[in-house]
């Protein structure tokens, strides 16, 4: 094992001896550094106000909640877009969410546009996407540089992934739901796409001749897709979706799993960076009941419905005051964002579902 493990390891077992860190597998990511001194990089904003096209008003659109960010890196500044939500609704998924976008040359420091760059409109997709919102993006980038954006359209009666595409960040051309043809309108979120990190980039890679995705809420599920717009579950002889990644009993994600930011192919296979919740009766006991932590686990590159290796533990869990304290009071680290830049490797997460967090890895290899 490499000797800085180690020493995170013992650091990790003296300072917080009642959470449940393990050592890390060779292959996982990490370790994951938080910057306490800028956290959280994004907070809500009551000083922002954007004309609602569907209610036709002016709305504070990010002053209640600020959160669960996807991020990109281009032209050496990280582009991270996060899921803000107004002050018209009550309750956890009862406000209306938009993607707002945030720049940084430094990726801890950011500047915010004042309005959102993806929000419900009165467009084709008006109906899957209001009064719920558009939340929690993932970005990929292709070979030819068009960013291709996975999001969760949310009416308030299913949550369904969508699709977005863009040439520059900021104009954003909606494709609407991700398995319009071959699923159904049915409850898919968190989408994950298999990418390669190239430079500063993470872009979208073929493997067997397709693209791949994780997806999914509970379980995790996979699809696969010749275009990245249209998407085909894999399902099993029976017509079912077969799931890749389950709850475990004893252990942090005992309620329910789901992908995080988009999948990296590294050189001993495919890790998918994921989130977990903890159950009181069947989880582990020495987290709080319903907190959401972060796991790893290493998907077989010739076969990505393959599991070679999972954590045994969380690598990532809510112990600071700001993951502990707002929207979600079982305490959230939500993993979802990851972006390469100047040698360094940037996790982005939401933080209570109220603000975002930074996390990174120095000399990124």
């Amino acid at each position: 094992m490499d000797r800085k493990w180690i020493r995170v390891g013992l650091f990790v077992y003296f300072l917080f001896p009642v959470l449940a860190f393990s050592a890390p597998l060779d292959w996982e990511i990490g370790p994951f550094i938080r910057d306490d001194s800028a956290n959280p990089i994004i907070t809500p904003s009551n000083s922002t106000t954007f004309f609602c096209p569907i209610q036709q008003r002016q709305v504070c659109w990010e002053s209640d909640h600020t959160f669960n960010p996807a991020a990109i890196t281009r032209d050496g500044k990280v582009y991270l877009f996060y899921r803000a939500e107004d002050n018209y609704g009550d309750g956890i998924g009862m406000h209306t969410s938009r993607i707002g976008l945030a720049t940084s040359n430094d990726g801890i420091h950011f500047e915010r546009d004042v309005k959102p760059i993806l929000y419900p409109d009165q467009d084709a997709q008006k109906q899957y996407e209001f009064p719920g919102g558009c939340e929690d993006p993932r970005i990929v980038e292709t070979e030819d540089g068009t960013y291709v954006m996975m999001y969760t359209q949310w009416n308030r009666q299913v949550a369904v992934l969508g699709v977005a595409t863009s040439k520059d960040l900021i104009n954003w051309k909606k494709h609407g739901y991700a398995f319009e043809n071959n699923m159904g309108r049915k409850w898919s979120k968190a989408g994950s796409i298999v990418c390669r990190i190239e430079g500063d980039r993470l872009i979208a890679t073929k493997l067997n001749g397709k693209y791949w995705m994780y997806f999914g809420e509970g379980n995790i599920n996979v699809a696969t897709s010749n275009d990245l717009l249209s998407w085909k579950p894999i399902r099993n002889s029976d017509g079912m979706l077969i799931s890749v990644l389950a709850p475990r009993k004893g252990k942090f994600d005992s309620v329910l799993v789901e992908p995080g930011p988009p999948a990296i192919i590294t050189q001993d296979g495919i890790v998918l960076l994921y989130n977990g919740k903890n159950s009181s009766k069947k989880g582990n006991k020495t987290i709080p009941s319903g907190a959401y932590s972060g796991g790893q686990v290493l998907f077989d590159q010739d076969d990505p419905t393959k599991v070679i290796s999972r954590c045994k533990g969380c690598f990532f869990t809510p112990v600071r005051s700001y993951e502990r304290n707002g929207q979600y009071s079982g305490g959230t680290v939500f993993i979802q964002g990851l972006a390469p830049l100047n040698g360094d490797l940037f996790l982005y997460y939401g933080t209570a579902d109220s603000a975002v967090g930074v996390a990174k890895i120095r000399n990124f290899k």
